[in-house]
């Protein structure tokens, strides 16, 4: 297969179009269904995202057989997604996964809706002692993630080639971005698994401590030059604990 005809002049009036006719921003409550997205417009609106990284992945890649690899990696992912998606009541805009990380981005226009992510990632915080457990007994390398999470108004537009079926919500702004980067920081160097950025952590404990009166006590404040101020934590479901704890027996 050799790829040589790119008609470049043809191609020259379609990007011309997509630069003139891309005509309207609107800035909504929630984001809507995809259906409302086109090629011509875009939505910006409240969005909180979720990462999880798996830690040191190069090494396990590198060193444990391929068939292991492959348990790991879909132990790892199949119940992270099930745990992300699960009763999302139409704020979930987008599941995926890049390379060895697991994400999710909501419409979160209200502060429950981070209460909400934070509380997926206190399940997953804690399915990964779970799922250690599990490989541990199968004589399987255990791991480690990083959960990091993001909150700002962010500005979503429908990419890639119109009628080709090859398109995806891009998310612009600062709430994905800097959750895929604190994700990078968690489960290393000292800091906790779960790790916050500073307007997701305000608006998210505001709803925790009404549960909790005690649960500012759960988090660590931390001011880094690249990552500004973040809060990061070890919070997990102490029922799901203490059954991993008891032995997984039902």
């Amino acid at each position: 297969m050799e790829f040589k005809n790119y008609d470049y002049k043809e191609r020259k009036k379609k990007v011309e179009e997509i630069l003139d006719n891309t005509d309207k921003v609107e800035e909504v409550d929630k984001f809507p269904t995809e259906d409302n997205f086109t090629y011509t417009n875009g939505y910006k609106a409240w969005a909180g995202a979720i990462f999880v990284d798996l830690r040191d992945s190069t090494t396990l890649f590198t060193d444990s057989d391929e068939v292991n690899i492959s348990k790991v990696i879909r132990g790892f992912t199949s119940e992270i997604i099930e745990i992300l998606r699960k009763d999302t009541d139409n704020q979930m805009k987008e599941i995926g996964i890049r390379g060895d990380c697991v994400f999710a981005v909501y419409s979160s226009p209200k502060k429950v809706d981070l209460y909400d992510i934070a509380n997926r990632s206190f399940y997953i915080n804690t399915y990964m002692k779970m799922l250690n457990e599990l490989l541990e007994d199968r004589g399987l390398p255990r791991i480690k993630a990083g959960i990091g999470m993001s909150a700002n108004k962010t500005l979503a537009v429908k990419a890639g080639r119109k009628s080709s079926g090859i398109n995806n919500l891009v998310w612009i702004g600062e709430s994905v971005a800097r959750a895929a980067k604190l994700s990078d920081l968690g489960n290393k160097d000292g800091i906790s698994p779960l790790v916050m950025s500073n307007i997701f952590y305000n608006n998210y404990i505001e709803e925790q401590k009404k549960r909790n009166s005690n649960s500012e006590s759960w988090w660590t404040r931390q001011n880094d030059d690249d990552y500004g101020t973040y809060y990061h934590g070890n919070v997990i479901k102490i029922d799901f604990d203490q059954w991993i704890k008891n032995g997984m027996k039902d």
